[in-house]
Formats: C-alpha cells, sequence, structure tokens
C-alpha cells in the first residue's frame, strides 16, 4: 500500500519512557497506518500491538553493546522500506529529539525525497524524574535543569557535565550509568559530595527500580540494590523532595482510613 500522492513517508515517533499508556494518541494513530515499523530496544513491545496492519516489523535497536543494524544501515532501511510499501514508522523511545537520532534520520529521509512527520514523546528525562515524585524545579530550591549524555559518541563522558557540577541546577544525566564514577569525582571536585542524588532503572516500568542516596553513598547503594542501565541520574536538592512527597501522601493516606 502507497501513501497519499504515492509519496513514501517517514514518520519519526516517540514511544514515551516505557509506560506503553504514556504514548500520545497521535502516536499510536501513526503506528496503526504504518506499512512498515522498525523499532528500537527502548520501546514497550506492548505497543508493536497497534502495528497490526503493518507488513514488517523489524527490530533494529540495540542491546547490551551488540547493534541489529548500524545507523548507516537503519538510514537505508527506512528509505528502501518506504520507497517499497510507503509510510514507515520509526518508534523511537522517549523523545525522538532527545538523544534519539532522529533528526539523523530525518536529514536522511529528506535527501532522498522522502515525506517526513515527527510524532513528539515523553522524554524519559522528564517522565520518569516525575513518576518518582522528583521535581525538575521547585521555587527556591531549582530554578533550571540541565539534561545530559553522560557517554559522547567516541565513549568518553561529556564535558558538559564538569560545567554543571558548577552549578545549582538539577542535573539529569542519559545514559551515565558506565560512567557513574567519574560523575562522582566531579561532583566531588566542587564539594558536593552530600548533594542527593537518585539513579532510576527501567523508568516507569513495572520493574521500576531505584537508588537515593548523596554524591558520596550513592556508589555503595547502586552496588547494594544492583541497579544498572538502562537507567537515569538525577542530581540536585530537589531529589530530596521525594522523601517529602511521600511522607505526604502516606500522612493523606492514613488520614483517609481514620474516617
Amino acid at each position: 500500500m502507497q501513501t497519499t500522492n504515492n509519496i513514501p513517508k517517514l514518520t519519526v515517533v516517540g514511544a514515551g519512557p516505557g509506560d506503553p499508556d504514556l504514548i500520545s494518541l497521535k502516536a499510536i494513530k501513526a503506528i496503526q497506518s504504518a506499512d512498515v515499523v522498525l523499532y528500537d530496544a527502548l520501546i514497550n513491545v506492548d505497543l508493536l500491538k497497534y502495528a497490526s496492519s503493518a507488513l514488517e516489523v523489524i527490530f533494529v535497536g540495540k542491546r547490551k553493546g551488540c547493534y541489529a543494524y548500524q545507523q548507516e544501515q537503519i538510514n537505508e532501511l527506512i528509505v528502501q522500506r518506504a520507497k517499497s510499501f510507503g509510510h514507515v514508522v520509526r518508534l523511537k523511545g522517549g523523545d525522538p529529539f532527545v538523544f534519539g537520532r532522529g533528526a539523523e534520520e530525518i536529514d536522511y529521509a529528506k535527501s532522498k525525497n522522502l515525506r517526513v512527520d515527527v510524532v513528539p514523546g515523553m522524554s524519559s528525562a522528564l517522565s520518569v524524574p516525575t513518576h518518582q515524585g522528583i521535581p525538575l524545579t521547585k521555587r527556591g530550591i531549582s530554578e533550571s535543569f540541565w539534561v545530559i549524555t553522560g557517554t559522547t559518541k567516541n565513549h568518553d563522558i561529556s564535558s558538559d557535565i564538569a560545567l554543571a557540577a558548577k552549578s545549582t541546577a538539577t542535573i539529569v544525566i542519559l545514559m551515565g550509568m558506565s560512567k557513574l564514577s567519574e560523575i562522582v569525582k566531579l561532583f566531588s571536585a566542587e564539594n558536593k559530595q552530600d548533594l542527593p542524588i537518585a539513579i532510576i532503572q527501567n523508568g516507569t516500568y513495572a520493574n521500576e527500580n531505584i537508588g537515593v542516596g548523596t554524591i558520596a553513598s550513592i556508589q555503595d547503594i547502586v552496588a547494594e540494590k544492583g541497579l544498572s542501565s538502562p537507567a537515569i541520574i538525577v542530581i540536585g536538592e530537589v531529589v530530596s523532595q521525594r522523601a517529602t512527597l511521600d511522607r505526604i501522601q502516606t500522612e493523606v493516606r492514613e488520614l483517609k482510613t481514620s474516617f
């Protein structure tokens, strides 16, 4: 089946942070209209039920450092399938423009004369801390937040983390678990050993796990809880608000049951 006007089309779709209920209606409609779906490792596979009409559903993600396809191969696959079948949906975890390489795929598709559309997704950088009751900003505590990749394309730690460590902003680090010891050193060098930090693994999934501590204690907590990737690192005074919110929620529940 070819798309409208017989022009091959790519739709880059953000699947959200993991909980399948956190995908948008527009994203669902895009998946339902797809002739081919190319999906990543971090999407919830329950979402593939919406692709029941697709001719092909292809895993193109990365698991434990092993690539199903290299990026150049994915680019070519998008174009080849769009020209052969019509509408390709590229399904990505979180938001496709937040460390999702969605812009690269769109640039390539446009260079090959594909029509292109984008459906935003709920970024894990924002939604996962929120799901755990951690506000990224709060009046009087944090006026801003940084979202940083922990690991660059050269597999080095991002130099922006050293800059962020000097600020009072909330710091959200994606893809940073392999650099945790280096991150701790950078914040310790700024005399921030007591700064609260949370590490949230499998955010918004049923098996979500969290470790909360300080810069000084977090590596021991990670070892104790067995935390690993995929995980998000949140650093800042706002992390302590989670305990406050938990206490308030507990008090409200106790109050309700007393009546």
